[in-house]
């Protein structure tokens, strides 16, 4: 383990990710809100730590190998959130303890859109810029950018990618080189939030809340600067825009790279997972609106907006809302909180368990089957015309079960804090999966839960982030053996 480049990267990722303060600065400046001083003092205190992590180790050039870029992507999830919280913590308003500080910026951070916070149409706004621009670097823009620059400064970046990037095929470059690849995804994401934003504009947000919008929607990360979050505007030409931008975040950032590249948006509807993605999310859709106008809870046209709108921003992980599901008739708010639980597709922004995933067990199930009526033969599995190898889907079957019993061990933590079952199982499935909104008494925020549960859902969040493999190794003795 070269832990003098880690504690060198570590540096250098922290003075970085200082830089994030001073945009609220202006924000704070502009409006007036009186919170300019705390965000300088956090920026001061993000940018010396990092500084001094990185001045004992400046001179230090060696190259990563594949177990340090695991270490450097846990620590800088972990050291960010904590860098994150102070100036929550620093702030009168809201005044936030040291666990909901540090709640809320993970949350921000890892898009998991979960908030302790109520009142949020009264916060300052450089607050409530500072709270959506998080979750916007979070969603793909810091890991991205870093791994742009690293090479720049003497780094290679190939384990920081493979030690971040999502979904189960991890080895696929778009450009011959790692740097070329985080810009192009770079440019895609921040193409889409500009577009984002415009469109939020012309539809009648104002442009503070078109842009702070626009950061949570491509991020798919769902914190919003009102409390009714996109029900606040009650417009649906605005739910439109971001049901499009939601469906579109949750896509393999690099069929958008091909896209671009290509001029064709044909190999979209040719993408096996894609296609899969796309049909979850009608069928659910028109199962919600059957279920919505068969119970009379909406008149027609307004069940079908709500189902729409509410299908993809849960089934996405995104989290807004233009109505309560957790409320919902019959099974909705359960199978809405399930269709989470497969995500977004692999390579997006979006969380969930990556529907390419969910589509090689059901593929690995049906051979199964098959086997069983003629055992001798050779059957492979196969993603469009492509088979896989056995090694791909081991590793998917291994993450399903490593997944399903994080899940588990850690409803047991939180049923052991004193929390009821729906509340406990809703919180774990909403922070593994980067979901935000649960069921009980987390369907609206998580400012009611005691400490312990609110750190256990911290690890949670990120466990999901880093899609559990990528933490979990550290705990492993055979990580830490020369």
């Amino acid at each position: 383990m070269h832990y003098r480049v880690i504690l060198r990267i570590l540096g250098i990722l922290l003075m970085v990710f200082s830089l994030s303060m001073l945009p609220p600065v202006g924000v704070s400046m502009f409006y007036e809100d009186g919170h300019s001083f705390i965000f300088v003092a956090a920026f001061v205190i993000t940018l010396a730590t990092g500084f001094l992590i990185w001045l004992p180790v400046y001179r230090v050039r060696e190259d990563l190998r594949t177990r340090d870029g695991f270490l450097v992507t846990v620590l800088f999830w972990t050291v960010l959130g904590l860098f994150g919280a102070i100036p929550l913590v620093l702030s009168e308003s809201p005044h936030l303890s040291i666990v909901d500080a540090v709640f809320e910026s993970l949350s921000g951070l890892t898009t998991t859109g979960a908030t302790v916070m109520t009142g949020i149409d009264t916060l300052p706004e450089s607050i409530l810029y500072y709270r959506q621009q998080l979750q916007w670097f979070g969603g793909m823009g810091i890991i991205v950018l870093a791994v742009a620059i690293l090479p720049m400064l003497g780094i290679g970046g190939m384990q920081l990618y493979r030690a971040e990037t999502p979904g189960p095929v991890k080895d696929s470059k778009l450009t011959p080189r790692i740097t070329e690849t985080a810009k192009a995804l770079w440019y895609i994401y921040l193409s889409l939030t500009i577009a984002c934003a415009v469109g939020y504009w012309l539809a009648g947000m104002t442009p503070f809340d078109a842009i702070g919008h626009s950061f949570s929607t491509v991020a798919i990360g769902g914190f919003s600067t009102h409390d009714a979050s996109i029900g606040y505007f009650d417009s649906p030409a605005i739910e439109m825009i971001c049901t499009f931008f939601m469906t579109v975040s949750a896509i393999n950032f690099g069929l958008h790279f091909f896209a671009w590249r290509q001029r064709t948006f044909r190999h979209y509807f040719e993408d096996p997972e894609v296609k899969f993605y796309l049909g979850i999310l009608f069928v659910t859709i028109l199962f919600a609106l059957f279920v919505l106008v068969i119970t009379a809870t909406y008149p027609p046209v307004e069940a079908l907006r709500k189902a729409v709108f509410m299908v993809v921003s849960v089934a996405t992980t995104t989290g807004f809302g233009t109505a309560d599901f957790a409320h919902w008739p019959v099974m909705l708010p359960f199978l809405l909180f399930v269709a989470a639980f497969a995500g977004g597709c692999a390579g997006s922004t979006g969380g969930g368990m990556k529907v390419i995933r969910i589509l090689l067990i059901l593929k690995q199930g049906y051979r199964e089957i098959q086997r069983l009526v003629h055992p001798n033969a050779v059957i492979p599995v196969k993603l469009g015309n492509k088979p896989i190898s056995d090694r791909v889907l081991q590793a998917v079957w291994g993450f399903f079960s490593v997944y399903l019993l994080v899940f588990v061990v850690m409803l047991i933590a939180l049923l052991g804090t004193g929390l009821d079952q729906v509340t406990a199982w809703s919180a774990v499935g909403a922070t593994l999966n980067n979901l935000g909104p649960g069921l009980g008494d987390v369907s609206a925020h998580y400012g009611g839960l005691n400490d312990t549960a609110k750190w256990i859902l911290c690890f949670a969040m990120l466990l999901g982030r880093l899609e559990v493999f990528t933490l979990l190794v550290l705990f492993t003795p055979a990580f830490w053996k020369r």
